[in-house]
């Protein structure tokens, strides 16, 4: 006669999966910090609830989202997925995460390929899934669209204000004049005699290191408060038309969106200048 074997029901859980959680947000304002610390605290607490999930960090980023570069915690994110250490991220949409397109593909893709999830809860999808990859196209196209319109505008709205002669920008603080109580260039005398002594020493042949380490003998802080002057703080006291009372606007600009980065204008554009617009500091 057989006898009955009882195989017992296997008890092994199943691996728990670490989570992780994105957050971005373009700017500091105050409104948008609240917003972060919030988004920030709801990420913490979601994953700790999840008997299934080990919390592993939140990640948070202020700024662009057009490119990666300058965002260290995403690229912490990165770093940690490439380790082993996470297993899926949440965000909370894909405008967060990127508006790149190209730069949000390849690190979808990477992720995949590494059998890393990312949930973007606003959409409700899962990026491990390749059938997912054409809606999140549109989605970050969208994004990165969006984003070029929002730069056009500012870009509008700059050139706008630069011809106005009144306009706040006529009056940006640099090292040697603060504001009068109307928001107008003044001379700060303190500053400014540090100004006047850098120009007369250049234009005895001094070098910049041997003013540097003049400054720096005597005790004169930078501009930025700190111990040791650089040549290029030097250089742009040097070269800076506000110190005999002119003022020039869109100097630089923005050349692309995506990268944010400021290149010199040469004609490109055009250049916005008021002779006379405060008192000067040298001749």
């Amino acid at each position: 006669m057989g006898t009955t074997r009882i195989i017992p029901l296997n008890s092994k859980n199943p691996p728990e999966l670490r989570v992780a959680a994105y957050c971005r947000i373009s700017t500091r304002a105050a409104e948008q910090r609240s917003s972060l610390m919030t988004q920030e605290r709801y990420y913490e607490d979601h994953i700790k609830q999840n008997p299934s999930w080990v919390f592993a960090g939140v990640y948070s980023d202020i700024g662009s989202g057009t490119r990666i570069k300058g965002r260290n915690r995403f690229k912490a994110l990165l770093s940690a997925c490439k380790r082993g250490k996470i297993d899926m991220t949440l965000t909370k949409s894909a405008h967060r995460f990127a508006r790149n397109t190209v730069d949000a593909l390849k690190t979808i893709r990477m992720l995949r390929r590494w059998n890393i999830d990312i949930y973007f809860e606003q959409e409700d999808i899962h990026s491990l899934y390749e059938s997912s990859e054409f809606m999140l196209t549109l989605i970050c196209a969208r994004a990165q669209e969006e984003s070029f319109s929002k730069s056009e505008d500012i870009k509008w709205g700059l050139r706008k204000s630069f011809k106005n002669p009144d306009s706040k920008y006529y009056h940006r603080i640099c090292y040697g004049y603060t504001h009068d109580q109307n928001g107008k260039l003044v001379i700060d005398e303190e500053q400014a005699e540090i100004v006047r002594l850098i120009y007369d020493m250049a234009a005895s042949g001094v070098s910049f290191a041997r003013i540097s380490a003049y400054m720096e003998d005597m005790g004169i802080p930078s501009p930025k408060g700190k111990k040791a002057w650089s040549k290029e703080t030097l250089r742009k006291i040097l070269s800076n038309e506000k110190y005999k009372g002119c003022v020039k606007l869109q100097k630089t600009f923005v050349d692309n969106y995506l990268e944010h980065k400021q290149v010199k204008n040469k004609g490109q554009l055009d250049i916005y200048q008021i002779n006379n617009n405060h008192e000067a500091i040298i001749d």
